[in-house]
């Protein structure tokens, strides 16, 4: 026997817990979505390279002795960053994330993007700080070229595409419910009744959170609340009305963060569209006419039987 049972369709369905979790990853999923994803990861590069994270060019010019590098560095052996490594590695990065844009090369074009935004990475890391909004991030430039040639104009699916965006939907997923597991390893549940809050929007507080801070019963409830939706996160997993939802609070999660504390997981967000139905835009675009099929004698077309 193969682990492996015939369900009343008579498809074999995997029957091991191994058998269905791998079933589950690699259940497909539509290719345009991957297209239309690329569409918004590669780009974001150019905004976090010379915006966001355009701090990062003046590690070329920090003296060797600070440079830290993290176990991945160690690991790499990779040269500490210096005034020639640093431009050099800008310049590779944007120059094969607009190849990537493109379509052109999607295997050999986006498995660049990662090897150099990963390198751009350690260089911003190893200086004694470490962002986890980025986790997600590099996880979807690491599968999107598995998928190879995806257009938005697709309309199978495939199991290729399924184990990319699931691997981005777990990653997301994952960025969330270790940052639970985090809180309450190394501070414990008293995390939920500290002052965290409190001190945030002292440091980068708003208009809209300073009143907060005269209410400490009210952040409490608020970080009640995170802790609860991050250990909750696993729920995006589940299709349907819930995952949707999932979505939708997380999404305000983050813009209620923004606008309270400044603080903002650009990286991250750009993922969280990997669980909504992206494949859909090109049929809005054409209109309800670009879901019928094609006319009889056509490639592609079905005739009806009589």
């Amino acid at each position: 026997m193969d682990g492996r049972e015939v369900t009343a369709a008579g498809v074999q369905a995997p029957r091991s817990f191994a058998g269905r979790a791998t079933a589950w990853w690699s259940d497909p999923m539509p290719t345009a979505r991957v297209a239309w994803l690329r569409l918004l990861v590669y780009p974001f590069v150019f905004l976090d390279v010379l915006v966001t994270t355009s701090w990062v060019r003046a590690h070329g010019d920090v003296p060797a002795a600070l440079h830290r590098p993290l176990a991945l560095g160690r690991l790499l052996d990779l040269p500490a960053p210096g005034p020639v490594l640093v431009p050099v590695l800008l310049v590779g990065l944007l120059g094969a994330a607009a190849v990537a844009t493109t379509g052109r090369w999607p295997r050999a074009a986006g498995a660049a993007v990662f090897v150099l935004y990963l390198w751009w990475m350690l260089v911003a890391f190893s200086y004694g700080k470490v962002d986890h909004d980025r986790f997600a991030y590099l996880v979807a430039l690491a599968v999107l070229p598995t998928v190879g040639r995806a257009s938005t104009r697709d309309r199978q699916d495939s199991e290729a595409a399924g184990w990319a965006l699931r691997s981005i939907q777990v990653a997301v997923v994952a960025t969330y419910f270790l940052s639970a597991v985090a809180k309450l390893r190394y501070v414990g549940p008293e995390w939920v009744t500290s002052s965290v809050l409190l001190r945030s929007i002292a440091r980068r507080g708003s208009a809209v959170a300073d009143p907060l801070m005269d209410h400490q019963g009210l952040l409490v409830a608020l970080q009640a609340t995170i802790v609860l939706l991050e250990l909750a996160s696993p729920l995006l997993l589940r299709a349907g009305r819930t995952q949707r939802i999932g979505v939708a609070m997380a999404a305000v999660f983050h813009l209620a963060t923004f606008v309270g504390v400044r603080i903002i997981f650009l990286p991250h967000l750009v993922c969280l569209p990997a669980f909504l139905p992206l494949e859909r835009l090109r049929r809005r675009e054409r209109g309800p006419e670009g879901d019928h099929p094609p006319p009889a004698g056509v490639p592609g077309a079905v005739t009806p039987p009589p």
